[in-house]
């Protein structure tokens, strides 16, 4: 069966940005995708459903619709889209699909975190028919965190609606496109890869804390230290390219997706020191390109592995602390010296298919069918 779905996005980039240009791509419905540009995230939270509504009028008188069904991400006002929308389209069944939420997602230092918007999230659950997260973590610590908020807030608590999202929610991971097989390997050192947002909750300060050590022990290795960086910079990355400049191969964002995918085949070992994580796509995105993880044993990293054995999971899980990740590479440099290759990529390959478009797409398209009834 071919549906059409309504998709609402206010913040269009990033991963929001592929995760539904990836599924869209291959779905067998017929998607209408309104969409806002990927900043002002508070404001895009508060206007994009009046803004959606008023758009969907418009296309309505213009013959577009009708629709089957709502997908929005967690950045709409579901409810209140809902109640502004016409008619036809507000009584629709939708789907919320949770990247994040503003509840347990990382606020600066100097920023009290706005309960309006985590609010927000909770009611756009309530009004979807399924609610969707990315992760196992994701879902449980959000509903762990609204458990908790509730047991603050005066009488009455909204309690026995938390209950009911608990038989609703549902886990799809975010997908990803397949990666071609890697080149022969070229003689020289470990090449470590380190790719993520260039803020504190990424944790940039254990990796060069571990690169330290690495190094004191007489390690060779080059580095590359990839992601988007913001006007604040922590100070670790800042000291961290001063520390190893002899050792970098690139530092910096790299603007193509064809660039990064090829930088993943470059390296030999992916490492995240994360404190924050929803998902994880760049660590997904590791394992589909064969290059060996090294994740914190925390957040929704033991669920990316959880297709592999587990004595293969526990190689690519540390515990956490820059010493036993420092211990981890170096003996991964060691074997890479003694048998002159990296273990083999098939394994992790193998574990990052449910992950991929052509697996996860079908299983979005029939949950899609599902909700419809």
């Amino acid at each position: 069966m071919s549906l059409r779905i309504l998709g609402l996005e206010p913040f269009f980039g990033g991963s929001h940005r592929a995760f539904l240009e990836g599924w869209i791509a291959g779905s067998r419905h017929r998607w209408t995708l309104l969409s806002l540009p990927p900043h002002h995230w508070k404001w895009r939270m508060r206007h994009c459903a009046l803004t959606f509504a008023r758009q969907t009028e418009e296309l309505l008188r213009d013959g577009e619709g009708p629709w089957d069904l709502v997908f929005a991400t967690d950045m709409v006002d579901l409810a209140q889209f809902r109640g502004l929308a016409p008619p036809p389209v507000g009584t629709l069944p939708a789907v919320a699909y949770f990247h994040e939420n503003q509840l347990t997602y990382p606020v600066r230092r100097e920023e009290p975190r706005d309960l309006h918007f985590a609010f927000t999230n909770f009611s756009t659950a309530l009004a979807a028919r399924e609610v969707w997260f990315n992760s196992e973590f994701h879902r449980e610590t959000f509903m762990a965190a609204l458990a908790e908020l509730f047991r603050r807030l005066p009488e009455p608590r909204p309690s026995a609606q938390l209950e009911e999202l608990h038989g609703r929610a549902r886990i799809f991971p975010q997908g990803i496109e397949p990666f071609p097989l890697r080149e022969p390997r070229r003689p020289g050192p470990l090449h470590l890869l380190w790719a993520a947002r260039w803020e504190h909750d990424k944790n940039p300060a254990d990796l060069f804390a571990a690169l330290e050590r690495v190094e004191e022990r007489g390690v060779e290795f080059r580095l590359s230290v990839l992601g988007e960086r913001y006007r604040e910079i922590p100070q670790a990355l800042q000291q961290g390219r001063e520390r190893f400049r002899q050792r970098i191969d690139h530092w910096g964002f790299l603007p193509g997706k064809e660039d990064y995918r090829r930088a993943l085949l470059a390296a030999d070992v992916f490492l995240s020191t994360a404190v924050h994580e929803f998902f994880g796509v760049s660590a997904a995105e590791a394992l589909a390109a064969g290059t060996f993880p090294l994740l914190p044993r925390r957040l929704a990293y033991p669920e990316l592995l959880a297709a592999l054995p587990p004595d293969l999971a526990a190689r690519h899980l540390y515990d956490g602390t820059p010493g036993d990740l420092a211990f981890r590479i170096e003996a991964l440099a060691g074997d890479l010296a003694a048998e002159g290759r990296m273990p083999d990529p098939d394994p992790l390959r193998q574990a990052s298919q449910r992950f991929l478009w052509p697996h996860l797409r079908p299983r979005l398209d029939d949950a899609l069918e599902a909700v419809r009834g």
